[in-house]
């Protein structure tokens, strides 16, 4: 979970319309560093840095100057010697960046490039993008379709859960970087795209050619199932606007009575912190949602908000191995406090917490692990997960078909 913008970590939820579901950089649940968003609600301390001084292993402290004299010998050194000049330098001082947070030995801390935080803010607000409209796995062999989006260019031309685009206009995808096969994937409205695509259960390979188009992205979708079992699908912890969707979803859903809910957090990497705790008071009226537990020993608690509109009515929800962080809170808040069963397969496991901070002058951002979180009942998850009540799980041949197994266990639950 992330203490200021959010994450992902395992199954990045990436919108090929638009964005990585929590960045291409890992599962989240987290918040914004101030003054990034106007969704901010916390500024921990220490976050000013110190230029004059840093601390080494042992605890003393030397001075930053000295210690950077080799970097700059070295950035002198390549502007002198390299071969191929001018170098770029925001390039190489973007590549500084992402080094020094990848050196920390943190998966989960991070840099985001621009481009990318572009299209991460994108997906939080709800925006507008242009591409195919797909979710995505980019962790895979092959650039995988998790979901396409409702009425997408994507959903239109037959792609299904599963799918592997293993050519995209002719050129092999085979060891390509599944982020760069997922920005292949993008461009602009009106061009087309021909995807080879393997799917579990057919034979062979088959080309699809899809028209790119623009694609207004939500991360909220409901409806009603059969027996009056209502159905929400959140494909993403993001903005107010998703919790406001959400509320609205379930203020529809719950105009027709049904019998009881099922919340699907499958394949959902997460998102803010504060979009957590309004869905989970959604369904919990009262205690602990989450705990985070600090480097120094101190503990800050998030309890239910006390505004849900569905504390009472009959749960299920749908997790999986792309449930991840934010996710993760809200299920673990749920089966801790007995307010509905989980069902699927465990979790991802991401219980650490973390800050996003925009850079200046539009350098993109670096995520930093704070903290770590806890359930109601002080469970740690990171790299555990949580095991689900009823394990029900959903193959390769379950897709091919058409069938969802743990959907239907959902609906069986809530019917007796």
């Amino acid at each position: 979970m992330e203490n200021k913008k959010p994450n992902v970590a395992l199954i990045l939820v990436i919108i090929l319309t638009l964005v990585t579901g929590s960045c291409a950089a890992g599962f989240f649940a987290g918040r914004l560093s101030a003054g990034n968003q106007s969704n901010s609600f916390l500024v921990l301390p220490g976050q000013n840095p110190q230029p004059l001084q840093s601390t080494t292993q042992n605890g003393s402290t030397q001075d930053v100057d000295q210690l950077f004299t080799p970097f700059w010998q070295a950035w002198k050194l390549v502007h002198q010697e390299y071969v191929n000049q001018p170098v770029n330098d925001t390039t190489l001082m973007r590549g500084a960046i992402k080094g020094m947070i990848e050196a920390l030995g943190d998966e989960h801390s991070s840099y985001i490039d621009p481009d990318l935080l572009k299209e991460f803010n994108a997906q939080l607000s709800g925006e507008e993008y242009e591409g195919i409209g797909a979710y995505v796995d980019t962790t895979r062999e092959y650039l995988t379709i998790i979901a396409p989006m409702m009425d997408s260019p994507a959903e239109k031309a037959g792609l299904k859960p599963g799918d592997q685009i293993i050519a995209i206009d002719g050129q092999d995808m085979t060891g390509i970087n599944g982020e760069l096969v997922r920005q292949k994937v993008l461009g602009p409205a009106g061009s087309q795209v021909r995807l080879t695509i393997k799917r579990p259960g057919v034979d062979q390979p088959f080309d699809v050619t899809i028209t790119r188009s623009s694609i207004k992205s939500t991360n909220v979708i409901g409806r009603m199932e059969k027996n009056n079992v209502a159905y929400i699908r959140l494909l993403a912890f993001g903005d107010e606007k998703t919790t406001q969707d959400f509320h609205d979803m379930l203020k529809k859903l719950l105009a027709q009575k049904p019998k009881g809910i099922i919340l699907d957090l499958r394949n959902n990497g997460g998102g803010l912190l504060n979009s957590a705790i309004d869905i989970a008071s959604e369904f919990i009226k009262e205690g602990v949602i989450v705990y985070e537990q600090y480097g120094d020993g101190h503990k800050d608690t998030y309890k239910a908000t006390g505004k849900g509109i569905a504390t009472d009515i009959p749960l299920v929800v749908l997790v999986n191995e792309g449930s991840a962080s934010a996710s993760e809170i809200v299920a673990g808040a749920i089966q801790d406090l007995e307010r509905g069963k989980l069902v699927g397969v465990t979790t991802y496991g991401k219980g650490s917490v973390q800050i996003w901070t925009d850079l200046v002058n539009n350098q993109g951002a670096v995520r930093i692990t704070v903290a770590r979180w806890l359930t109601p009942n002080g469970r740690t998850i990171n790299k555990i997960g949580l095991t689900p009540d009823i394990v029900v799980t959903l193959t390769d041949a379950d897709i091919a078909a058409n069938r969802d197994p743990q959907l239907d266990k959902a609906i069986e639950l809530l019917s007796q």
